[in-house]
C-alpha cells in the first residue's frame, strides 16, 4: 500500500482540493445514529475551516451501550478507553458542568412572559429580554424578577442515565420547576420531580431525575411572583452532572483553584490554603500571600488594620472575672509585618462578669444554671420558690451575653465561597450580642434559637384564645451600606420563612411576634451587610446588635417571677389548679371565678375581675369569654324608632376579588378578600392558604392547620394570580396574612376607639336608613403599621341586592386600603336592611261589593326593611252596600214627595173653604157699613163640613190671602171697620 504524502495539490480543476493530512488536523471522527441492531459506525468528518479530501473509510463502531470507565475516556482514533491525563478528570459515562464565569456550551437561555392573554405577547414580552440566568463563578444564579426564564440543556443518551444538580432555594416569591421533554417537546413521565423543594437560608440541597435513552431536553425554569415584595435571594444551581452518555472523547480540565496529581482521576481537587492554581493544574503552587482555600491566583496581603481582628469574652472563672480578648479574623488575609499594620491589641484585661440571666443562678462555679422547677431567680440572687397561691412564670429571658445559651447556635454561610463556614456568625458582647466579622462582606451571619414548645400557665390551661406566647427582641443595626437583617421563623422544622426585614442603619428598637399555635418553633436571624459579590472586608464596621430577647410561657422555661394561680380544694393544698375557660382568679380567695356576661379574659393577665375586659357595643363574648364577636343582631334608636337588624343571612364568609393590577414588568394578580362578619359563635371562618403547596407538591401535608401559611381570622388577603398569566394548571394563591383577628365592636357612628371611616370614602346612601359599621382589628405588627393593622366593615342596606349581595372597596384605595394598615370594604345587601315593624306598611281599603269589604296591608315604597314582623293578611267585613241605600232614598223622596201632595191638597181645601167664608163676610161689610153681620146660624149647613180647628191669621196661607185682600181697592176706613169687626165677631164666638 502507497501512503500519499499530506497535501498533495493535483493540477487542474481540483487544484484547490487537498488530501486531509494523517495527524487528524483537518477531520475528527464522530459516530453515527444507532440502527435497529444497536450498532452504529465510525465516519471522519471534515473540520468546518478545513477542505480535504480522501478521508479514512468507515468502520464498525462500538456498540452503541458502550462506554469507558470514570476517570477514562474513548480515543477515536483506536475506539479505545484511555486514561486522563494528571490535570483532568472525566466521568467515564457522564459529563459534569461546575465551571460558571460563562454559560458553558450547549446551554441557552430563554426568557418569557408566561402571560396567556391575547395582548400579553406582544405589549409584554419586551419587558423580560434582560431576564436570564447569570453565571457566577462556581454557580448560575436565576432571574430576580417576575419573568419566567429556562435554562435549557439537550443531550442524547444511548442508555439510561441520570441528572444531578444542587441547588438553593429559599425564596418561595419565586417558583422553580425542573422538568424534562423528548424531541416532540412532551413532558416527560417525571411530574413527581418536576417541583424543587425549597431549602433552608444558606444550606444546599440536591436533586435527581433518571433520564430515558434517546433525547432529553433539560429545563431549570423559574418564574418570579414577587407582587411589589422583597426577594431574599434568587434560585442558585451548581454542579450539574448528566450520566447515561454513551461515551466521552475527552477530559475536563480542573477548574482553577483545583488540581488532579494522578491520571485516571474521575474529581479534581482542592487547592489548601496558602496555594493556588489555575485551570488544567497537577498541582497547587504555594503562595505565603493568600490563605484562602481554592485560590485561583496569588494576591497581594495588605497591611493588618482595625477591621481584621475582633474581640470575645472568655466564660466567668470563679472570682466572677471575665477576660477581654483580641482575635484575628480568619482566614488571616492581612500581613503584620508591613510598616503601616496594625498590631493585635494585647489580650487579658479583666472586668466583672455580668450577672446571670433571669431564671438562671450562680452555682459557685463559672457557670450559670437554671433554677430547678418551680423556683425563681432574678440572676444576682439564689433561687427561692414561689409562695402559695403562685406559680413561675415560665420563659426565657436572655440580656446578659457572656456565652451563647445552650439553646442557640450561631454559623456563617456564604453561597460564593466556604471562607467563613465553621466561623461563629455573632459574637456576645456582654450586655449584648452582635454580629460576627465573616469571611466576606456579602457572608449571611446567622443566629438560631430553638424553643420546643409553649405551655400557658397552670391557671389559664383552659384558655383558647389566640395567643399562645410571644418573643420579643431589642435590636439596633448600624450600617455604612445596603445591610439587611431578617428575622426568621421555622415551624416544626417544615420551612423557614422571613417574618419581617430590615434594611440599612435602625435605631434601638423593639419587635414582637405572636405565637399561636403550640408547635417546636426556630427563631433564625441573619445579618448580611451587602448582597454584592466580593472578597473584601469593606463593611466589616457594619454590625447588628441584640440587646434582649424575651420568649413568654415556653415548655421547660425558666422563671424570674411569680404570678398569681388559682387553689384548689382543701385537700390539695397550696397546689396551683388550672381555672375552666373564661373563669379568672378571685382575689380574695385565689379561687376561680366565671367572667361576668359579655366580657372575655385577658391573655395577659387571669387575676382580679379586671382581667375580665367588657366586649364593645354590638357584641357579647362567646361561652369561653375568650373572644368577643357579632351574633348579627344590632339596634339602634333613631327619632325614638328602634330599629333592630338582623345579619344572619350575612353570617357566611363573604368574597371580594378586586382588580386586576399589574406588576412592573406586567405580571397579571388580583388582591382576593374573605370577610367573616359576624355569628358562628366568635369563630373565625375567614380563611386564605397559599397553595404554592398545592402547585409544587404532588401529595399535600394531611394537616393542613401545621401549615404556617394557612390564615384563619375574621378578614384574610390573598394575591391570586390566574391560572393565563403564568401558565400553570390552576391559579395561585400567595401571600395570605390576617387583617382582623378581633372584633371590636358594631356601631352607626363613624368611630370606634382610634378607628374611623370617612363618610365620603364610600359613595352616599340615597336612603335614610344608617349605615352598621363593623370595628376589627389585627394583633400582627409590622414595621409599617406599629399598631397592628385595622379593618371597618360598612354594611349598608340595599333592597335591589338580594342575598349575600356585594362587597366593594373604596375607588379611592382600590386594594382596600390606602395607607397599608387600615382597610376599608362596604357590604351592601337587602338582608342589611333592619327588620320590618308596623311602621313600614300602610292599610287600602277596598270597595264594598254584594256586602262584604276588603282591607289589604302593602309596604311603604321604597321598602326599606328585611323579615321582621309580617305583612297583615287580608281582612274582609260586611257593609252595606250603595244599592240598597238608594232604594232607601228613593222611598224616602216619593214617600215625602205624596205627602206634600197629600198636604198640599189638604190646605188648598181648607183655603177655599176660607176664601167662601170671608167673601160672604166681605159682601155682609158691604151692604151695613158699620154693623156686624149678624150670625145667620150657629148649625152646620148642610153641604158643610164640621170645622173645629182655629184658623189663625198666622198662618201661611191666611196671611198670603190677607196680603192680597190689601192690594184690593177697599178704602182705608172699610179696611180697619172690617177688621175691627171680625176680632170682636172672634171674641163673642170664644
Amino acid at each position: 500500500m502507497v501512503r500519499l504524502p499530506n497535501k498533495i495539490k493535483f493540477k487542474g480543476r481540483f487544484s484547490k482540493i487537498t488530501l486531509c493530512n494523517y495527524l487528524q488536523t483537518d477531520y475528527h471522527y464522530e459516530y453515527t445514529e444507532c440502527d435497529s441492531s444497536g450498532s452504529r459506525w465510525r465516519v471522519a468528518v471534515p473540520n468546518p475551516s478545513a477542505e480535504c479530501s480522501g478521508l479514512p473509510d468507515p468502520m464498525k463502531g462500538k456498540e452503541c451501550t458502550f462506554s469507558c470507565a470514570s476517570g477514562e475516556y474513548l480515543e477515536m482514533k483506536n475506539q479505545m478507553c484511555s486514561k486522563c491525563a494528571a490535570g483532568t478528570y472525566s466521568l467515564g459515562s457522564g459529563i459534569k458542568f461546575d465551571e460558571w464565569d460563562d454559560l458553558p456550551a450547549g446551554f441557552s437561555n430563554v426568557a418569557t412572559f408566561m402571560d396567556t392573554a391575547v395582548e400579553s405577547a406582544e405589549n409584554k414580552a419586551e419587558s423580560c429580554d434582560n431576564s436570564s440566568w447569570t453565571p457566577h463563578g462556581n454557580y448560575i444564579e436565576s432571574n430576580r424578577d417576575d419573568c419566567t426564564v429556562s435554562l435549557i440543556y439537550a443531550v442524547h443518551l444511548k442508555k439510561s442515565g441520570s441528572v444531578f444538580f444542587e441547588y438553593q432555594y429559599i425564596d418561595n416569591n419565586i417558583f422553580f420547576e425542573f422538568f424534562i421533554q423528548n424531541d416532540q417537546c412532551k413532558e416527560m413521565d417525571s411530574t413527581a420531580d418536576k417541583w424543587v423543594k425549597l431549602t433552608d437560608n444558606g444550606e444546599w440541597d440536591s436533586h435527581f431525575v433518571t433520564l430515558k435513552p434517546g433525547t432529553n431536553i433539560l429545563y431549570w425554569r423559574t418564574t418570579g411572583i414577587l407582587m411589589g415584595s422583597k426577594v431574599v435571594k434568587p434560585v442558585l444551581v451548581k454542579n450539574i452532572t448528566i450520566e447515561g452518555v454513551a461515551y466521552t472523547s475527552e477530559c475536563f480540565p480542573c477548574k482553577p483553584g483545583t488540581f488532579s496529581d494522578k491520571p485516571g482521576s474521575s474529581n479534581c481537587q482542592m487547592c489548601p490554603r496558602n496555594t493556588y492554581s489555575e485551570k488544567g493544574a497537577k498541582e497547587c503552587t504555594n503562595c505565603m500571600k493568600s490563605d484562602n482555600e481554592g485560590s485561583s491566583q496569588c494576591t497581594e496581603r495588605p497591611p493588618c488594620t482595625n477591621k481584621d481582628f475582633f474581640q470575645i469574652h472568655t466564660l466567668c472563672d470563679k472570682e466572677g472575672k471575665t477576660q477581654i480578648m483580641y482575635k484575628w479574623i480568619e482566614p488571616k488575609i492581612c500581613r503584620e509585618d508591613l510598616p503601616e499594620a496594625l498590631k493585635l491589641p494585647p489580650s487579658g484585661e479583666k472586668k466583672d462578669c455580668p450577672p446571670c440571666n433571669p431564671g438562671f443562678y450562680n452555682n459557685g462555679s463559672s457557670s450559670c444554671a437554671p433554677c430547678p422547677q418551680g423556683m425563681i431567680s432574678d440572676g444576682t440572687k439564689e433561687c427561692k420558690a414561689c409562695p402559695a397561691g403562685t406559680e413561675p412564670a415560665l420563659g426565657l429571658e436572655y440580656k446578659w451575653w457572656n456565652v451563647l445559651p445552650v439553646n442557640m447556635k450561631t454559623s456563617c454561610f456564604n453561597v460564593d465561597n466556604s471562607k467563613c463556614d465553621g466561623m461563629n456568625g455573632w459574637e456576645v458582647a456582654g450586655d449584648h450580642i452582635q454580629s460576627g466579622a465573616g469571611g466576606s462582606d456579602n457572608d449571611y451571619l446567622i443566629l438560631n434559637l430553638h424553643i420546643p414548645g409553649f405551655k400557658p400557665p397552670t391557671s389559664v390551661t383552659g384558655a383558647t384564645g389566640s395567643e399562645l406566647g410571644r418573643i420579643s427582641f431589642i435590636f439596633e443595626t448600624i450600617c455604612s451600606a445596603d445591610c439587611v437583617m431578617y428575622f426568621m421563623v421555622d415551624v416544626n422544622r417544615k420551612n423557614t420563612n422571613v417574618v419581617e426585614s430590615w434594611g440599612r442603619t435602625k435605631e434601638k428598637q423593639s419587635y414582637t411576634h405572636i405565637i399561636s399555635k403550640n408547635a417546636s418553633f426556630t427563631f433564625t436571624w441573619a445579618f448580611q451587610r451587602t448582597n454584592r459579590g466580593q472578597d473584601s472586608r469593606q463593611f466589616i464596621r457594619d454590625v447588628a446588635k441584640i440587646y434582649s430577647i424575651t420568649v413568654t410561657n415556653v415548655l421547660d422555661g425558666v422563671a424570674s417571677s411569680c404570678r398569681a394561680c388559682a387553689l384548689g380544694s382543701e385537700q390539695s393544698g397550696s397546689s396551683c389548679v388550672p381555672c375552666p375557660a373564661g373563669h379568672y382568679i378571685e382575689k380574695e380567695t385565689n379561687q376561680c371565678k366565671e367572667c361576668p356576661a359579655n366580657t372575655y379574659l385577658s391573655i395577659h393577665q387571669v387575676y382580679g375581675k379586671e382581667s375580665c375586659i367588657p366586649c364593645g357595643p354590638g357584641s357579647k363574648s362567646n361561652k369561653d369569654h375568650s373572644t368577643c364577636f357579632s351574633d348579627c343582631t344590632f339596634s339602634y334608636l333613631r327619632d325614638n324608632q328602634s330599629l333592630n337588624y338582623d345579619f344572619t343571612n350575612l353570617s357566611g364568609v363573604g368574597s371580594l376579588m378586586n382588580g386586576p393590577s399589574f406588576t412592573s414588568k406586567g405580571t397579571k394578580f388580583f388582591h382576593f378578600f374573605n370577610i367573616s362578619l359576624c355569628g358562628n359563635e366568635g369563630k373565625k371562618m375567614a380563611i386564605c392558604a397559599d397553595n404554592i403547596t398545592d402547585v409544587t407538591v404532588k401529595d399535600m401535608v394531611a394537616e393542613s392547620e401545621d401549615s404556617s401559611s394557612l390564615v384563619g381570622t375574621f378578614v384574610c388577603q390573598s394575591t391570586i394570580i390566574p391560572s393565563d398569566s403564568k401558565g400553570f394548571r390552576t391559579a395561585l394563591a400567595l401571600q395570605s396574612n390576617s387583617l382582623a383577628d378581633t372584633f371590636l365592636g358594631a356601631s352607626a357612628e363613624t368611630t370606634l376607639g382610634n378607628i374611623s371611616v370617612e363618610t365620603e370614602m364610600f359613595p352616599s346612601s340615597q336612603r335614610t336608613i344608617p349605615d352598621v359599621n363593623f370595628f376589627f382589628k389585627s394583633s400582627t405588627l409590622t414595621t409599617p403599621c406599629e399598631n397592628g393593622r385595622a379593618t371597618v366593615v360598612v354594611v349598608r342596606c340595599n333592597p335591589t341586592k338580594p342575598g349575600q349581595g356585594d362587597i366593594s372597596v373604596p375607588s379611592t384605595c382600590p386594594v382596600g386600603t390606602c395607607d397599608g394598615c387600615t382597610f376599608y370594604f362596604m357590604w351592601e345587601s337587602a338582608e342589611a336592611c333592619p327588620l320590618c315593624t308596623e311602621h313600614d306598611y300602610h292599610e287600602i281599603e277596598g270597595a264594598c261589593k254584594k256586602g262584604f269589604q276588603e282591607t289589604l296591608y302593602v309596604w311603604n315604597e321604597p321598602k326599606q326593611c328585611m323579615k321582621g314582623i309580617a305583612l297583615p293578611e287580608k281582612r274582609v267585613s260586611t257593609c252595606e252596600t250603595m244599592d240598597f241605600w238608594l232604594k232607601v232614598g228613593a222611598a224616602v223622596g216619593a214617600f215625602t214627595a205624596v205627602l206634600l201632595i197629600a198636604l198640599t191638597c189638604y190646605f188648598w181645601k181648607k183655603n177655599q173653604k176660607l176664601e167662601y167664608k170671608y167673601s160672604k163676610l166681605v159682601m155682609t161689610a158691604n151692604s151695613k157699613e158699620c154693623e156686624l153681620p149678624a150670625a145667620d146660624s150657629c148649625a152646620i149647613m148642610e153641604g158643610e163640613d164640621n170645622e173645629e180647628e182655629i184658623v189663625y191669621s198666622n198662618k201661611q196661607s191666611l196671611l198670603g190671602k190677607l196680603k192680597s185682600l190689601a192690594t184690593k181697592t177697599i178704602p182705608d176706613r172699610h179696611l180697619s171697620n172690617l177688621l175691627l169687626n171680625i176680632s170682636r165677631d172672634g171674641v163673642i164666638n170664644r
